[in-house]
């Protein structure tokens, strides 16, 4: 597949991802948490049957990638957990803006510390465009004020899903994205159901079409599609070039949000959304 076809499904992903944010909302409404984050895992690990089948690959597990698989699990779990938290308390828009704003910034970082890994001048000018315009959508003109309430939880899911996206790059030399991403699912979905063993797990039957739309879009397509595609595409491209895609989820996630929860959208929203996809391109370009 020619790296222009990932492009356009990273795209897609991102909506999906983006649309997440609303989904992940109105299951707060009404369901404890650790009785979200099973059925979760549970549909999402379902749900890649099908996909399975359709590769005619066989499943593999050996102690290389068993140690990725166990530590993005644990980090998939730390991720829903504190993104659960932050809609509760606060806004969809805003944990859609946050993390992905963010989170290409912690992975370039730890790319270069890590791996000591130089940056052209484009990706600098990329990575200060995005945190610009992050700064304007969220207006952030006191510090103290985006460090309170909700907006902490959206700063830990942005460092746990930085260090998701390197694991997921690295992982590729001992296991296939998709059966990385399968894995992950069911060792998330077996943790959750041990941990929320005493709670109303079949509360969920009780719930109307909108749970059921909304479990069902971030179970599947913002989850298992986008997180795949997501998986794919850094062992394709690299996690640094990945990731600056997540500089479109805020934009997908504002206008989503607008739409589906009625929450407000602004000038500086669309003039920050716009200066994201304007980084998109500089970290891109080739050099």
């Amino acid at each position: 597949m020619k790296n222009s076809h990932f492009t356009y499904l990273l795209i897609l992903a991102m909506f999906l991802w983006g649309g997440g944010w609303s989904a992940l909302k109105i299951l707060t409404y009404e369901t404890p948490i650790d009785v979200i984050i099973f059925w979760r895992f549970f549909l999402m690990s379902i749900s890649f049957i099908p996909i399975l089948y359709f590769m005619k690959v066989p499943l593999t597990l050996n102690r290389s990638s068993a140690k990725f698989v166990v530590s993005s699990s644990v980090l998939n779990l730390s991720f829903m957990v504190f993104s659960f938290l932050g809609v509760q308390y606060g806004f969809a828009g805003s944990g859609g803006v946050i993390i992905p704003t963010l989170a290409p910034i912690m992975t370039f970082l730890f790319v270069c510390i890590i791996f000591k890994t130089k940056l052209y001048a484009s990706q600098y000018i990329g990575l200060f465009i995005g945190l610009v315009g992050g700064v304007i959508i969220l207006q952030l003109n006191d510090f103290s004020l985006f460090m309170h309430s909700s907006n902490i939880y959206f700063v830990l899911c942005a460092l746990i899903w930085a260090g998701i996206t390197l694991l997921s790059q690295y992982s590729n030399k001992h296991i296939h994205p998709v059966h990385y991403s399968f894995y992950i699912s069911v060792v998330a979905s077996l943790a959750s159901f041990i941990y929320a063993f005493n709670s109303d797990l079949m509360s969920v039957f009780e719930q109307g079409a909108k749970f059921w739309i909304a479990m069902i879009f971030l179970s599947i397509l913002a989850q298992t599609v986008a997180t795949t595609i997501f998986f794919i595409s850094s062992a394709k491209l690299g996690s640094q070039k990945t990731s600056s895609f997540m500089f479109l989820v805020p934009l997908f996630s504002l206008l989503i949000a607008w739409v589906v929860l009625d929450e407000a959208i602004h000038t500086h929203i669309l003039i920050g959304g716009s200066l994201s996809l304007i980084a998109v391109y500089f970290i891109n370009k080739k050099t």
